[in-house]
C-alpha cells in the first residue's frame, strides 16, 4: 500500500523540498516532515491529510524528531535555532537554544530513554551540542573527538546515557554521558575508523548490541 503525503505550503505556489521527517513512535499514524520553506508539517497517514502545518522557524527547517510520546517534538534549521512544539498547543513554541553568531543547525536526535535530553550539531562543526530540555540556552556538554565535521548522532535505544556520533574523519564514536552533569566528557569509550566519510548513522531498537553506518557506496553493521 502506498500513500502519498503532498507538501503544498498553503502561503505558496510551489511544493517546496523536504528536509526531513520523522515517525512518531507512539503513534506510527503520524509523520512530521520539515521543508525549505520553513514550515513542518505533521502528517496524518491513514487520511493521507496534513493534521497541522506551522512556521517552525524564521529560515530553512533542516530536521525535524519526535520526543517519546505522542504530542512533542523539535525542530532545528538555518536560523540557528532549536525549537520545542507541543500538538496540544501549537500557538506557542519554546526556544530550546540558540547557536552561537546563529550558525546553522543541520541535524537532533531525542534521547527515547530520557526525553530531557537531546543532541544537536551545527553545519560543518567538529562538535556534537547536548542539550538539555529543563535548562535551555546553554548545552549540559560539547562532545568534541572528531577531527572532521560530524554528519549524524544517535542515542542508544536501550540506554539513557550513551550516544554515537559520526564525521567526515571517517570514524564512528560512542560516549558514555553519565557524569555529563558532573564534569566534562572528553573522550569517547569505543571507536571505530571506517574507509570512507560517514555520512549517516543509525542504532538498532530491535537489536541494541548493533549500529550501521553509511560511507561511500557502502553499509557497514558493526557490533558494540
Amino acid at each position: 500500500r502506498e500513500a502519498l503525503l503532498n507538501n503544498q505550503n498553503k502561503n505558496s505556489e510551489y511544493c517546496a523540498p523536504l528536509t526531513s521527517f520523522d515517525w512518531n513512535e507512539t503513534d506510527p499514524n503520524i509523520v512530521g516532515t520539515s521543508s525549505i520553506d520553513t514550515t513542518c508539517t505533521i502528517w496524518d497517514v491513514t487520511t493521507q491529510t496534513a493534521r497541522t502545518q506551522l512556521i517552525a522557524h524564521d529560515r530553512e527547517v533542516f530536521d525535524l524528531a519526535f520526543a517519546r510520546g505522542k504530542d512533542v517534538f523539535a525542530s532545528v534549521g538555518a536560523d540557528g535555532s532549536v525549537r520545542m512544539f507541543d500538538l496540544r498547543s501549537l500557538e506557542h513554541s519554546t526556544i530550546i537554544y540558540e547557536s552561537p553568531n546563529l550558525d546553522p543547525l543541520l541535524r537532533l536526535a531525542w534521547n527515547k530513554q530520557d526525553a530531557h535530553y537531546l543532541s544537536t550539531f551545527m553545519v560543518d562543526s567538529r562538535r556534537t551540542i547536548i542539550l538539555d530540555i529543563r535548562m535551555p540556552s546553554l548545552p549540559v556538554v560539547e562532545l568534541g573527538g572528531h577531527a572532521g565535521c560530524v554528519n549524524a548522532t544517535a542515542w542508544a535505544p536501550h540506554s539513557s546515557c550513551h550516544l554515537c556520533t559520526a564525521g567526515d574523519d571517517s570514524q564512528a564514536l560512542i560516549w558514555d554521558l553519565s557524569q555529563m552533569s558532573k564534569r566534562p566528557v572528553e573522550d569517547p569509550i569505543l571507536a571505530y575508523n571506517a574507509d570512507g566519510e560517514i555520512n549517516n548513522l543509525q542504532w538498532s531498537k530491535s537489536q541494541p548490541d548493533w549500529v550501521s553506518i553509511a560511507f561511500a557506496d557502502k553499509l557497514q553493521i558493526l557490533r558494540v
